[in-house]
């Protein structure tokens, strides 16, 4: 620890009032606001500083005097060390108040613009197990906690398949059980760590770039289906024998799986977009099922990771566009095409957009499955593709749904929505600060008549938020 962390005070028997964002709760000591993770409004603290700027600090709570009558037990046992699920010391019905908070808050302060009643948030009926995609990864560095070094514990494989530790990009925290997805999940992450101890399979190395097993994806969807991607990384010939034993064995084991694929990564990142990816066993996708519709999932799709609460996502924004059977909807940042594809019976036409062109094409599958004639999807990027003349060679949208990602809209793309005027814009959102500037540009031509915010992922700091705008 440096001298100038060490030299940092010690706050004592401070009371925790509010929760701020990024999922941190909030203290005041005379003019200074305190961020301090895993702690609830109502807990008297001592506080350590770990870091201080001119206005506000940040610290860690080193000592409870007193518990909030409104904390709830945490029930993960990697809780406070893992960096997810920061909320678990808050009850949900909490979580979900400050959730909607938050929604207020940003569009009162950043948004500044004449809003109605926002409709109470809709809380996930599931609060464990409602992702239906995890990725895992394998490093030959396992993260020990504070107490573990103190204590200089050892254990016999240093080895770990986990999640990364915030803030230490080549260590990873070794996992028992994590709640966030069906525990086929844990059985199967634990039967291949377990496998791959007895068989003295090398795990990779982030700095150093070596080592076999690389990374775990397991999906798992509403329709039962169950997939599992796994990644190494691949350098001589015998390697790749004992990669297949490690398939082998999982498809022997867990005959459930419909799809085991796997991917040869000898990049220095990550990320599989750019790899081959190759079926061990099975198909090279699921299904996801709303409504009757069929959604192809492959294994670089994005589809949103809690699909109960997604339905009724869509729902909601559905509900919103007010669709008749003859409106020409814009579907903007259309991922895969669900919301088109979703609303697609009560329009006329519906033109998706969307960045990635993968994507696009699964869109155009999800079509062709289900029958639907009246969707078209064009890849590229927003700004670029939804232009003037775009809008004059394929007509003006009556509805214009829109699903950013979390940096929101380009100026450019607000500018063509404004020059375009459909009579309703239905703005989806995973990031209501965003959100709130987007709609005080969009302010001079529409009018804020419905906001529902949405609760995706429990536990955490994040919230979406729907919200319907009528032309002035």
């Amino acid at each position: 620890m440096s001298r100038k962390t060490k030299d940092l005070p010690i706050l004592e028997k401070v009371t925790i009032t509010d929760v701020a964002a990024e999922g941190k709760a909030i203290a005041k000591v005379n003019d200074w606001v305190v961020f301090v993770p895993y702690v609830v409004p109502g807990d008297v603290v001592d506080l350590k500083i770990r870091k201080r700027k001119h206005h506000y600090a940040e610290a860690e709570a080193v000592h409870f005097h007193e518990y909030s009558p409104v904390r709830a037990t945490p029930f993960c046992e990697h809780y406070g060390i893992c960096g997810g699920c920061k909320w678990q010391c808050l009850p949900y019905e909490e979580q979900i108040k400050y959730k909607e908070k938050q929604v207020v808050d940003n569009l009162t302060r950043i948004g500044k613009i004449e809003m109605p009643q926002v409709s109470p948030i809709l809380g996930s009926e599931k609060t464990t197990f409602y992702r239906n995609k995890l990725e895992y990864t394998f490093s030959n560095k396992r993260w020990l906690t504070r107490e573990e070094v103190e204590k200089e514990v050892t254990y016999e494989h240093m080895d770990a398949v986990g999640f990364h530790i915030p803030g230490a990009f080549d260590k990873v925290l070794a996992i028992e059980k994590c709640w966030l997805q069906d525990d086929i999940s844990n059985k199967i992450r634990n039967a291949v760590r377990d496998y791959a101890y007895e068989h003295n399979y090398t795990f990779f190395n982030l700095r150093s770039q070596d080592g076999m097993l690389r990374n775990l994806i397991i999906r798992t969807s509403s329709t039962g289906e169950l997939m599992v991607i796994l990644v190494c990384k691949i350098v001589e010939d015998h390697e790749m024998d004992l990669f297949k034993d490690l398939l082998a064995f999982i498809a022997d084991k867990f005959p459930e799986i419909s799809s085991l694929l796997y991917v040869i990564n000898n990049k220095c990142n990550d990320t599989i977009t750019d790899q081959e990816v190759l079926v061990f066993k099975g198909n090279d996708h699921i299904f996801e099922e709303m409504e009757g519709l069929k959604f192809k999932i492959g294994p670089k799709s994005f589809y949103q990771t809690n699909s109960e609460q997604a339905y009724n996502l869509y729902k909601i924004a559905r509900n919103f566009a007010g669709l008749t059977g003859n409106e020409l909807v814009y579907d903007l940042y259309t991922g895969t095409g669900t919301i088109a594809n979703f609303v697609s019976k009560q329009a006329k036409q519906v033109i998706g957009i969307e960045y990635v062109p993968e994507a696009i094409e699964d869109a155009k599958v999800n079509s062709d499955i289900n029958g639907i004639e009246n969707t078209l999807f064009f890849a590229g990027d927003m700004k670029d593709m939804l232009t003037q003349d775009f809008i004059n060679q394929y007509g003006r949208p009556d509805v214009i749904i829109t699903d950013p990602p979390r940096a929101g809209m380009h100026q450019d793309v607000i500018d063509v929505i404004l020059f375009a005027e459909p009579k309703r814009i239905v703005y989806v959102s995973c990031n209501p600060a965003t959100q709130a500037r987007d709609l005080s540009l969009l302010d001079v031509k529409y009018k804020l008549t419905a906001i529902q915010p949405v609760d995706m992922f429990p536990h955490t700091h994040h919230v979406e938020n729907v919200v319907l705008l009528e032309k002035r």
